[in-house]
């Protein structure tokens, strides 16, 4: 019999070789947050929502411009200044509200069940996490934004073509405002998302992103006047508003300018999100 001695200094533990196959990278991550958004119903039905928005408010608006220039009847007051742009991008801030909502369900929703947890433990350095959160809902907001920016706004030309409101694609800033409110809206859901990771609450990023886009501007009325002329330029809803504006009066910011202020704005939102999940728990 034979006796095997191990020669091994003690406490010296055997090297594990990690399976490169099953090493955490930026691309497996974005895939991991591609899964997960489309496993969920809600995601179906609030883009679902975003696009009817866009297609149907547009739409109805057009319509019911053609019926006062057919009825011959004095127009009404709040068409006075309509354009076939204006009037296919009436269902925008409707579309905000959907597409932000699910952008703050796509971080809150984790926290909400839990399953946070397990998605940290399979990426411990957390970070990735919320960057591949932003950049997946992100460039979904902006394809399903931009298609139905585009597909209202030939539904609504369609529908004043040869009235005083005829407008084509190829006039001057629409196909640049276009693409701008697309952006818009793909940014909305990001910082959307920014506020589920930092709040970590559903209803409280969700109010958090109405009362920013939908309240603030108007409370601004409350302000003094010198203080709200150099004040709300900056806001991110009129900062945003401006992005895909035709024509800029003055007091607004341009369209390069405003998109930095809703970047920065964004960036901001972004950083308390990441802060708070690098150093607190889940």
């Amino acid at each position: 019999m034979s006796i095997v001695t191990d020669t091994r200094p003690a406490g010296t533990a055997p090297v594990r070789h990690v399976d490169r196959h099953l090493k955490v990278t930026g691309r497996r991550v974005l895939r991991s947050e591609w899964a997960k958004l489309w496993s969920l119903r809600s995601t179906w039905i609030t883009l679902g929502l975003g696009l009817l928005f866009l297609l149907g408010f547009g739409a109805i608006a057009a319509l019911r411009y053609k019926s006062q220039i057919d009825s011959g009847q004095p127009m009404d007051p709040d068409f006075a200044d309509a354009t076939t742009y204006s009037l296919a991008l009436f269902g925008v801030p409707f579309a905000l509200i959907a597409l932000g909502v699910l952008g703050v369900l796509t971080a809150s929703g984790e926290y909400t069940t839990g399953m946070i947890r397990s998605t940290l433990a399979a990426v411990p350095r957390r970070l990735p996490v919320l960057w591949s959160k932003a950049a997946v809902y992100g460039a979904l907001a902006f394809v399903v934004a931009t298609v139905g920016v585009f597909a209202g706004f030939m539904i609504s030309s369609g529908v004043l073509s040869g009235t005083p409101l005829e407008m084509s694609i190829s006039d001057d800033g629409v196909l640049r405002g276009l693409f701008g409110a697309g952006l818009y809206l793909a940014v909305i859901g990001v910082i959307g998302v920014a506020l589920g990771a930092l709040l970590r609450s559903t209803a409280g990023g969700i109010s958090a992103l109405v009362g920013t886009f939908l309240l603030v501007p108007g409370l601004m009325s409350l302000l003094p006047k010198s203080w709200r002329d150099d004040l709300t330029p900056y806001l991110p809803s009129n900062a945003g508003e401006s992005i895909f504006a035709l024509h800029h009066s003055t007091g607004t910011l341009s369209a390069g300018a405003g998109l930095l202020v809703l970047l920065g704005w964004t960036a901001l939102a972004l950083g308390g999100a990441a802060y708070r999940l690098k150093r607190s728990d889940a």
